[in-house]
């Protein structure tokens, strides 16, 4: 293919429609029927990147292998395509905005008067543009919802692309809401007729609508829609709701999305194999094997905290055949009898001191009951301080995070490490609020003969994300290690990995792998969690 085919993909009538799932949907078919995809989200507010929001606002943030902080629809790209992205494949109005004003502050303009046109979508258009170089089709979603001011900027940059890249290299894809009235026990198209028109004013007319609906539209339906939206009756595509995420791609074929694509963008017929994916969504669906872990947390009210994770989850329940019933336990209001079902207890990432004592007690019930535990990033943290408490007999120790002062500092911050070691082969990162944060992909160099050896396959070294800015106190290690709790992975010195010798599965590791965890390629430590929950069971 000698030119980049470009697929815009809109939200209109509300967010939150699955905009982020139909892309990597889309990507998924287009990737299985051989063509090399990318995908690109675009964020309209005026932050440089999620980093410094709050989970309860945003959701969570997830990080790529270059170390950038992005928004969570990076993840579900990246799981449904089983690929690593990088800071490139999402971009802010807030990194727009900069990167202009620096040009225009070091008179790259020449003095002329900076405007949203042609300066920010001549911006906008190279950052997709460049993104579009290394791939043969590049779906490219826009955040928020057609009609909203922030977006305006966007919508004018992909309709002059249509004009500078030809018809045949551009498809306007359109996501809408057909809502059900349950009074008059119909669907009605109004609002997705409306948001068509919104488009159209502006400049842009889709080819494909997806009409996101609690229940599958009728033919009747789908031709109204057509007729007054100005699409074939056949491109007007119905995304009811789904049991399964991964199932969208399945439905999306059913429904003959691949038709209109290849018509739009003079493509040859797309045949995709899916059939190891139709098989994983099945076992997803009608597993043999159940098992109840325990997610001890405190963002609970929303999952979209901890999404990666929970669909890491779902990744190894699907490849052995396991339903992985999540059990969430709100870790400010522990008790004992709470976890007394459980076959695994997992403690997650997080900041702030809010829960940790309650997380700590958790971990307590784990060890001694040996119940196979996982402890992610903080989770791992407060293991050891966990350990140190209970097992080493000092009380007094913590976090410094949560305790600035305390007498033995399990954990403290990075700067302390650097500092103190001397050790500057640690890459970080420097936060807006000043903080230094080790953020994206390190090395891990695992203890041969550990239980986490095993795990990866008895790999020396392995490669896994991070995000976070404590880190465990190398002081204590032989400490710990005398009294069976093994430092069995580490890097430069910097504890990455733990685990106890005595209990058949205690394992924290400093790094998240749930971010590199897909459903065709599952993280390892989770499936063997999963898997070590399931003999307990």
């Amino acid at each position: 293919m000698d030119t980049t085919k470009y697929i815009f993909v809109t939200g209109g009538v509300l967010s939150s429609l699955g905009k982020g799932i139909s892309c990597s949907s889309i990507g998924t078919l287009l990737q299985h029927a051989g063509l090399n995809v990318s995908l690109l989200k675009i964020d309209p507010y005026i932050n440089v990147d999620p980093g410094t929001m709050s989970p309860l606002e945003h959701g969570e943030v997830f990080v790529t292998a270059d170390g950038a902080e992005t928004d969570l629809d990076i993840g579900h790209y990246e799981r449904f395509l089983n690929v690593n992205l990088s800071r490139n494949n999402n971009f802010t109005t807030g990194q727009i905005y900069l990167s202009v004003i620096d040009k225009e502050r070091k008179g790259e303009y020449l003095g002329k008067t900076i405007q949203i046109i042609p300066h920010i979508t001549d911006e906008i258009k190279r950052r997709i543009k460049n993104v579009g170089r290394d791939c043969e089709v590049l779906i490219v979603e826009l955040g928020g919802t057609v009609g909203d001011i922030e977006g305006m900027p966007y919508l004018e940059a992909m309709r002059q692309l249509k004009h500078e890249l030809g018809a045949n290299n551009v498809l306007s894809i359109h996501v809408t809401l057909v809502p059900y009235i349950r009074v008059a026990d119909e669907l009605k198209t109004k609002p997705t007729q409306h948001s068509v028109q919104e488009l159209r004013r502006i400049g842009i007319s889709p080819q494909i609508i997806i009409a996101r609906s609690e229940f599958p539209l009728s033919k009747d339906t789908k031709e109204k829609i057509a007729l007054a939206c100005d699409v074939d009756s056949h491109s007007v595509i119905s995304a009811e709701d789904a049991s399964t995420i991964y199932k969208c791609p399945i439905n999306f074929i059913s429904e003959g999305i691949l038709d209109p694509i290849a018509k739009s963008l003079y493509l040859q017929e797309l045949y995709p194999d899916m059939q190891e994916w139709d098989l994983l969504v099945k076992k997803i669906l009608s597993p043999t094997k159940s098992v109840q872990i325990g997610f001890v947390g405190k963002y609970l009210t929303l999952k979209e905290s901890y999404k990666s994770l929970l669909e890491a989850l779902v990744h190894a329940g699907a490849n052995l055949d396991t339903k992985v019933e999540i059990i969430f336990i709100n870790s400010e209001h522990i008790e004992s009898a709470k976890l007394t079902n459980l076959q695994g207890i997992l403690v997650p990432g997080g900041f702030g001191e809010r829960g940790i004592e309650g997380k700590i007690a958790a971990i307590q019930y784990a060890r001694e009951h040996s119940l196979p535990f996982l402890g992610i990033c903080l989770g791992m943290q407060l293991a050891l301080v966990e350990f140190a408490r209970n097992v080493l007999n000092l009380p007094d120790c913590n976090s410094t995070e949560f305790s600035k002062r305390c007498q033995n500092p399990i954990v403290y911050m990075i700067e302390d490490f650097i500092d103190t070691e001397g050790n500057k082969q640690i890459r970080t990162h420097t936060s807006p609020l000043g903080g230094t944060m080790r953020l994206g992909e390190y090395e891990c160099y695992i203890k041969a003969d550990s239980k986490l050896a095993k795990i990866y396959n008895h790999q020396k070294v392995i490669k896994e994300r991070h995000r976070h800015r404590y880190e465990a106190n190398p002081k204590y290690r032989g400490s710990f290690e005398e009294k069976g709790l093994l430092v069995s992975g580490e890097c430069n010195g910097l504890i990455e990995a733990i685990e106890l010798d005595s209990h058949p599965f205690f394992i924290g590791v400093q790094f998240h792998p749930e971010f590199t965890s897909r459903l065709q390629n599952p993280n390892p430590v989770i499936v063997e969690f999963v898997k070590q929950a399931q003999r307990y069971k």
